[in-house]
C-alpha cells in the first residue's frame, strides 16, 4: 500500500470517527433539549415538533459538515479545541432546517429512509392539512433557531464566539436565499444556456457550497484561532468546485441511484419539476419522442415508476450519464488540486482529506 493510499485510508477513518463521536453528542443534545422544551404544560404540539426534528436529525446523514469542521481545525492543530462540538451541532441543526423546508417545497414523502417531517405531520393530522403544513414549518424554524442558540451558548472567548456566530448568521441567510432562488429556478427557468447555467450555479453556491463546505471550514479554522483573511479566496474556490461536483452527483443519483441507498424514490427531482443539472442535460440531449417523454415526466407528480425507468433508458441511450459524470469528475479534480496547494502552510495529514473528499464524492452512492 503506497503512502497516498495510507493517507486516504487514515483520513476516512478519522471521518468515520468524527461521525460516531458527533452522533453520540447529537443524541445527548436532544435528550437534554427534551427536558428544556418538552414539558407537559407546553401542550402536545411542541413536544411532537421536537420529536419530529430529533427523528430526522438522528436518522443518519453523511455528517460531511462535521467532518469538514473537525478537519479544518486539524489543518491548524490536533489539540482539543473548545467550541467544535457546539459548532457541529449548529451546522447539523441548520442542515435539518434546510431538509425540512426542501421536503415541504418539493412535497417529498421520504427523507433518509423514513417519512419526511412534512409527511409525518400529514399522517398525524390527516383532517387538518394546513395545521400539518404549519407544524412541519415550525419544526424547520425550530431547527434554524436552535442552530444559532447552541453556538451562542458555547463556552468560548467573546471575540471567537462572535466571529463564529457571524459565519453562521451569514450562512443561515444564504441558505434561505438559496431556497428562494431554487423556487425561482423551477417556476421561471431562465432562457438560454448561459442564463440557465448561471442560475443553476448561483443556487448551488448558496444552497451547497457556502453552507455545506465553506461554513464548516471557516468555523473549524476560526475555532482553532486561524486568521482567515489570507485564505478566503482559496477556501471559496475549493468550496465552489467541491460544491458543484457534489450537487451534480446528487442530481445524478436522483435518476441513476439506488433508492435503498439514497433514501428517496427514484426520479423525485423529475416528478417535482426541478430544473437540475441532470434534467438540463436530458432536455438538451434529446429530441422527438424521447424529448416529449422527458418533458411529460418533468413536473408530473403522478409519474409512474415505469415512466421513470423509460426516462432512465433514454438518458443511457443518449449517454447523458457519462457526460454528466465527466463534468462531476472535472470539478472534483479541480477542487482536489486547490486543496493540494494548502500543503505549504497547513498540516498535510488534514489536507489529504480535503484532497480526497471531492474525488470520493464523484462515486458515492447516497
Amino acid at each position: 500500500m503506497n503512502s497516498s493510499t495510507v493517507s486516504t485510508v487514515s483520513a476516512f477513518e478519522r471521518a468515520a470517527g468524527y461521525r460516531r463521536q458527533f452522533d453520540a453528542s447529537f443524541e445527548k443534545y436532544f435528550a437534554a433539549l427534551a427536558g428544556d422544551l418538552n414539558g407537559a404544560h407546553l401542550g402536545r404540539f411542541p413536544p411532537r415538533c421536537l420529536e419530529l426534528l430529533a427523528q430526522l436529525s438522528l436518522r443518519g446523514g453523511k455528517r460531511i459538515r462535521t467532518t469538514l469542521l473537525y478537519e479544518a481545525a486539524a489543518l491548524v492543530t490536533r489539540e482539543e479545541i473548545p467550541g467544535l462540538t457546539e459548532a457541529a451541532l449548529s451546522l447539523e441543526l441548520l442542515h435539518s432546517h434546510a431538509l425540512i423546508l426542501d421536503d415541504i417545497m418539493d412535497d417529498s414523502p421520504m427523507r433518509r429512509g423514513g417519512p419526511s417531517t412534512y409527511y409525518a405531520c400529514r399522517e398525524d393530522l390527516p383532517d387538518h392539512p394546513q395545521a400539518a403544513l404549519g407544524l412541519a414549518m415550525m419544526a424547520g424554524d425550530l431547527a434554524g433557531f436552535l442552530a444559532l442558540r447552541v453556538l451562542f451558548d458555547a463556552d468560548l472567548p467573546a471575540d471567537r464566539k462572535q466571529a463564529m456566530l457571524d459565519v453562521q448568521l451569514g450562512v443561515t441567510t444564504d441558505t434561505v436565499v438559496g431556497q428562494v432562488l431554487d423556487l425561482e429556478r423551477d417556476v421561471h427557468p431562465r432562457e438560454g444556456e448561459e442564463g440557465e447555467e448561471g442560475l443553476l450555479e448561483t443556487v448551488c453556491e448558496y444552497k451547497t457550497s457556502r453552507y455545506t463546505i465553506l461554513a464548516p471550514m471557516r468555523l473549524g479554522l476560526l475555532a482553532a484561532g486561524q486568521d482567515l483573511a489570507e485564505h478566503e479566496e482559496s477556501l471559496h474556490r475549493y468550496a465552489r468546485l467541491a460544491g458543484l461536483s457534489g450537487q451534480m452527483r446528487d442530481d445524478y443519483l436522483d435518476l441513476f441511484g439506488d433508492p435503498d441507498l439514497t433514501g428517496k424514490p427514484s426520479g423525485a427531482d423529475l416528478r417535482a419539476g426541478r430544473h437540475t443539472y441532470l434534467t438540463r442535460e436530458l432536455l438538451a440531449a434529446t429530441d422527438g419522442n424521447d424529448h416529449t417523454t422527458v418533458r411529460a415526466a418533468l413536473a408530473d407528480p403522478d409519474c409512474t415508476p415505469e415512466i421513470i425507468d423509460r426516462v432512465r433508458d433514454i438518458a443511457h441511450r443518449h449517454d447523458v450519464h457519462t457526460r454528466l459524470q465527466a463534468t462531476i469528475d472535472r470539478h472534483a479534480h479541480a477542487a482536489a488540486a486547490e486543496a493540494a496547494s494548502w500543503h505549504r502552510h497547513w498540516n498535510s495529514e488534514a489536507v489529504a482529506l480535503f484532497e480526497q473528499l471531492p474525488l470520493w464524492n464523484t462515486r458515492r452512492t447516497h
